[in-house]
């Protein structure tokens, strides 16, 4: 099969497409032919060899996609061959005290496509058939692609972690992102008033068409003065945070008393600074989140397909263009998901 390859860390030129060996079937595993496939912060932090625990090269990058199922395991009888579907991106042993319960992401074997096992910039992908989930007709291959790692992300940090709750007032870091776009409309569902930053002014348009009642460019003005004289100096009940060690200290101080920070990312460092003292006067909660459950995913899709949520596709880019993919990102110029279309 083709596949996008890195054989070493580096920019994007380290992106080679090249010939692959097609991943060979278990008795329970689906293999899907891949349509489309999102681009995502973790596929730059391991090209870039940001994360040198994972993974041993050649390594193909890539989390989420949508396809047709093209064969199936000997064992497979819930798939036939044809149909729409995207890939829950993580895997776990399915036995331990957490997957039992559901919570595969606390497995200690959990790992997702592309980081501890190959990913999804190919031609075909394998994964058990119960990790595949229906995509319905109202949902093109390109927006069924920006779905798996945002909407499940976004939808486990807002609903599970934080349980926003109507009435409550949200800070969502740099809307133009995925995990933003995405925050945005889902606290917005949740019946929460929004305040969305971002690095640039032309991303406000963006924000508030989404939902947000407020927005704030971060490098013209203080974030957490901003909110205070958004909030009265109250303060927010929740703050989404993925960007990590430039807004991580006056994330945790834009909080009300007892508010609730979850955080799945640290894209500008992972070194955030926080006075302890605020931790503990203010009660406050900081909550830790990765991915999600099937379920979530299958929850954000359903809110899709019927309308009620939108995924937000910057750039389509045929793979042959991956490197610019990857560029863009870099430069923090997108609005929204970078997707790939795949081999015919």
């Amino acid at each position: 099969m083709k596949a996008v390859v890195i054989h070493e860390h580096g920019d994007p030129e380290v992106l080679k497409e090249e010939e692959y060996p097609t991943p060979q079937l278990g008795p329970e595993d689906v293999l899907v032919k891949v349509k489309a496939c999102g681009v995502n912060q973790a596929d730059l932090m391991i090209r870039r060899g940001d994360v040198r625990m994972y993974p041993k090269l050649p390594h193909i990058l890539g989390s989420e996609i949508s396809g047709v199922v093209h064969s199936v395991g000997s064992a497979v009888t819930q798939w036939k061959g044809g149909e729409r579907v995207i890939v829950y991106p993580g895997f776990g042993c399915g036995h331990c005290e957490f997957c039992v319960k559901g919570h595969l992401y606390s497995c200690n074997t959990y790992k997702y496509f592309g980081t501890q096992m190959q990913g999804t910039y190919s031609e075909f992908v394998k994964a058990p058939w119960y990790n595949m989930v229906p995509l319905p007709e109202e949902v093109s291959f390109v927006e069924g692609a920006a779905i798996p790692m945002v909407m499940l992300t976004s939808w486990h940090m807002v609903v599970d972690q934080a349980n926003v709750r109507p009435g409550e007032i949200v800070l969502v870091h740099a809307a133009g992102s995925g995990i933003g776009s995405a925050s945005i409309q889902i606290a917005k569902l949740c019946g929460a008033t929004v305040i969305a930053t971002a690095g640039s002014d032309d991303k406000e348009e963006l924000a508030r068409s989404l939902g947000a009642s407020h927005f704030i460019n971060y490098r013209k003005t203080d974030f957490r003065e901003e909110v205070g004289k958004i909030t009265n100096k109250r303060g927010v009940d929740v703050v989404i945070e993925h960007t990590g060690e430039f807004t991580w200290d006056k994330s945790v101080r834009s909080l009300v008393k007892h508010g609730r920070l979850v955080v799945c990312g640290a894209t500008s460092g992972h070194n955030g600074y926080t006075d302890i003292r605020y931790v503990y006067y203010k009660h406050l909660n900081i909550i830790g989140s990765t991915l999600g459950t099937i379920e979530n995913l299958k929850h954000a899709l359903q809110y899709v397909a019927a309308g009620r949520i939108r995924t937000v596709v910057d750039r389509v880019y045929p793979i042959s263009e991956v490197r610019k993919a990857h560029e863009i990102m870099e430069a923090r110029q997108n609005k929204g998901k970078q997707v790939l279309q795949m081999w015919d």
